[in-house]
């Protein structure tokens, strides 16, 4: 099969790029995408980071055929080795992707799943319940753990959704300890049972409008800069900088300048830079917020 072959052909030249500057395989991805790689490469170099080994590989999920063309949906994992000064760390992302080919020819290779901003539910901000709960100590080491257990899948016992960043999250919070409080409310408090959840749960924004209120009962404390969190703690986005809160993501590590790097959903990533100047969400207008999790 000729398409096929020319896909395997792809992801490994893919993996090629990031370490041969020399190879621009990207004539077949969207503006965007392709603005979002220069950035990546930008930032490294910022970042006296390099990219020393890439890895790609590819799992088919389905076909479908018109005529001369055919779209090929697939999942695509990148790992790439990264080194700054002496450190080293493994940074991986998972996407939903779509090849498609016209007479056996690859014209185009797109995410199917965009970066952009959706939510599950109402983005209203949720009514708080109490202060910061009694006797809550955040265990950090449990709540990196399950990041890490669970950023390439979905722990079965709770719901997932195709925008899942926000409720991914709450279960890596949840992990570490945190009480739910204000069931069974969904405009109320930070909870889930069964299939019913509270907003600020699973929506970026209505979480960040928690995290907000100085009596959040999870003890989050909102801080200046990045290098103040350390794992465990939450970064929240706005890409489009117009006040309304469209990703959320996890510390659970830190670069060689202790800078923190993050795990997410949606495009599952593991270790990726905190700023996401990669994604083809970004935008010259983004902004952050950041929440430190007291101990």
């Amino acid at each position: 099969m000729k398409w096929l072959s020319e896909l395997k052909s792809h992801l490994k030249k893919t993996g090629e790029f990031w370490v041969d500057k020399a190879y621009d395989r990207y004539h077949v991805v969207t503006d965007a995408e392709r603005g979002a790689i220069i950035r990546k490469k930008q930032l490294l170099q910022d970042r006296k980071a390099e990219i020393v080994k890439s890895i790609v590989n590819g799992r088919l999920t389905g076909i479908q055929e018109f005529k001369d063309e055919k779209k090929v949906n697939y999942i695509s994992h990148l790992k790439w080795l990264i080194k700054q000064k002496n450190y080293f760390y493994v940074e991986e992302h998972l996407e939903e992707r779509q090849a498609i080919f016209e007479n056996g020819k690859l014209i185009m290779d797109r995410i199917k799943i965009k970066e952009t901003p959706g939510n599950d539910g109402d983005s209203n901000s949720p009514k708080l319940v109490s202060r910061r709960a009694k006797g809550f100590k955040y265990n950090r080491l449990k709540a990196v753990k399950y990041a890490d257990q669970w950023w390439d899948s979905f722990n079965p016992e709770f719901q997932g959704f195709d925008v899942d960043c926000t409720n991914y999250v709450s279960q890596c919070i949840f992990a570490g300890g945190a009480p739910m409080k204000g069931k069974y409310n969904k405009s109320s408090g930070w909870w889930y049972e069964g299939k019913s959840w509270s907003y600020s749960w699973t929506v970026a924004n209505a979480f960040r409008l928690y995290l907000n209120h100085v009596n959040n009962h999870l003890g989050a404390v909102a801080v200046e800069k990045p290098e103040q969190l350390v794992p465990g703690d939450v970064i929240c986005y706005d890409f489009q900088g117009d006040g309304k809160w469209d990703h959320t993501t996890f510390v659970t590590e830190k670069d060689a300048y202790g800078m923190p790097l993050v795990n997410a959903h949606t495009t599952n990533s593991r270790h990726r830079y905190w700023s996401y100047e990669d994604s083809t969400a970004w935008t010259a207008n983004i902004k952050y917020k950041f929440y430190h999790f007291e101990d």
